[in-house]
Parts: structure tokens; C-alpha cells; sequence
């Protein structure tokens, strides 16, 4: 599987399907193959880049601490070395602030972008948050910690459908016999990229088509973040799900795979 370098490191990505590009950026602690759901029903109309973004999976884990700007660098390396001039972009959760500094430091390279569970900057208890991540990552099990990010981002029908929980539990079990997990040292990086990013002045200078989508009930992110980007940029798009929390694009798999890829067609 394809490593390159960029800014710096060594990244690492793949690519499913065919068609226009379009790059997937995923959230703290996460690799690229978390979008997997997503990309099963994408890779039909668009040719799918998943990074591991530094600090997880088999990209590079420098010890230092990360910053947005830092990691969208990394993107936008890896579209030059992929030959791709422009670019739709997904990102989720961290993945969004990462895609906002690429459409802020590197606009040619953004046609698109779908921002989920978003913000431009932190408060104290979103900040606290990212710490308190880090502490349970240091001194719980994987399979402990799983549960924790657990309950930052399913919402309470999730936890009550059986089947839905049937497979959190089983999330749980991969955890705790994964072979590569995310170091201690990726995830603090990764903590103080969210911790520090802050450009909701700039925002304003993005003129590229942008879908912004949230959960009403998400307890990690919550909606006035999202709906604070949303109003920043101008003329983006606001959807956000009911009774769904930071995870709502796999409460509501179907509808969101489908609206998003009929919105990224149509920009």
C-alpha cells in the first residue's frame, strides 16, 4: 500500500474507486479506513483518497505537538504527489478543521467541501475535553478507552438499539486485539491540532461550495459549533440530524451517504 512523503513525514493512504477525486480526511484517534461505510457507497461516482493523518495508523508519529495548518500541509503534499490539481474534500470532526486550513492555506486545490461535526475554535470545556482524551488514552486499556470515545460520540439511541450497541461491543473486543494502535504521543499531537485551531476570522474568505452537517445531540461537538461555521462561510449549506450525536453519519448511514454524495456530485 501506497507511503509517500509529505511535508516532512511519511504518509500513508489508498484510493477506492473511480472517477473526479475526492480526499477523506478523518478524526482524532481514527485512520482512513474508518470512512469504509462511507466509501463502499462513494467509490461508485468518485475516485476515494483515504489518509492516515499524522499520528495514526501507518502514517508517521512524530512526537511534537500537530497543528491544522501542520496536517493540512500533509493534504495538500499528497494531492501534488498524486498529480491532483483540485479536489472535493470530506472532513469529519478533526478532519473538518484540517480540511478548513486546506481551503484556507491552499484554495486552488479545493473545489468542495463537506464539513461534519465542525469548529473554528474551541471553548474551555471543548478543550477540556481533548485533555481529558489524552488522560484516558494514558491510563485505560484500548478496549477502555474505546468506551469512552464511545459515549463522546453515539447518542442514546445508539446505545439502545440492540444491534447497534451488538456492534460497539464488538468494537470494543477489535480494540482490544488491534495490532497497530494509536500511540500515546500521535493522539497528544493530535489533541493540540484540535486544542489550538482557531480560524473563525478566516473563514469568511471561503468561497468554495460547502456542505456543513452536524447532530443535534452531539455531546463532544455541540450543534453551536457546527452551526457557528455554518454561519461564517459564505452561502454553505446546514443540515443537521435529529436526536444524532458526533457520530451521525453512522446513525444515519443511509440518508447521509446518499445526500452527500448526491451534494458532491452537484458541486
Amino acid at each position: 500500500m501506497p507511503t509517500i512523503q509529505s511535508n516532512g513525514i511519511n504518509l500513508y493512504y489508498e484510493e477506492r474507486g473511480e472517477g473526479e477525486p475526492l480526499l477523506l480526511i478523518m478524526g482524532i484517534t481514527a485512520p482512513g479506513a474508518v470512512w469504509e461505510k462511507h466509501v463502499a457507497h462513494w467509490q461508485q461516482s468518485f475516485r476515494c483518497i483515504l489518509v492516515d493523518n499524522r499520528g495514526v495508523g501507518s502514517s508517521d508519529k512524530p512526537p511534537d505537538p500537530y497543528s491544522s495548518a501542520q496536517m493540512a500541509d500533509d493534504c495538500a503534499g499528497l494531492l501534488q504527489h498524486l498529480g491532483i490539481t483540485r479536489a472535493r474534500v470530506a472532513g469529519v470532526s478533526m478532519g473538518s478543521i484540517i480540511a478548513q486550513q486546506l481551503a484556507i492555506r491552499h484554495p486552488d486545490k479545493v473545489r468542495s467541501m463537506v464539513l461534519m461535526c465542525p469548529w473554528a475554535r474551541c471553548d474551555n470545556t471543548a478543550k477540556d475535553i481533548f485533555r481529558h482524551m489524552v488522560d484516558c488514552k494514558a491510563r485505560l486499556r484500548p478496549e477502555e478507552f474505546t468506551v469512552y470515545v464511545q459515549l463522546l460520540i453515539f447518542s442514546k439511541s445508539s446505545f439502545d438499539d440492540p444491534e447497534n450497541y451488538k456492534g460497539m461491543l464488538a468494537d470494543r473486543e477489535n480494540a482490544a486485539a488491534d495490532p497497530n494502535p494509536q500511540p500515546l504521543i500521535g493522539l497528544e499531537g493530535q489533541a493540540e491540532a484540535c486544542i489550538h485551531h482557531d480560524v473563525l476570522e478566516q473563514l469568511s474568505g471561503i468561497n468554495q461550495p460547502v456542505l456543513v452537517v452536524g447532530g443535534e445531540k452531539d455531546a463532544f461537538t455541540p450543534t453551536w459549533m457546527t452551526k457557528e461555521v455554518a454561519a461564517a462561510i459564505p452561502q454553505s449549506q446546514l443540515h443537521i440530524y435529529p436526536n444524532s450525536g458526533h457520530a451521525f453519519h453512522w446513525e444515519n448511514l443511509d440518508d447521509f451517504n446518499q445526500r452527500v454524495n448526491q451534494w458532491l456530485i452537484e458541486n
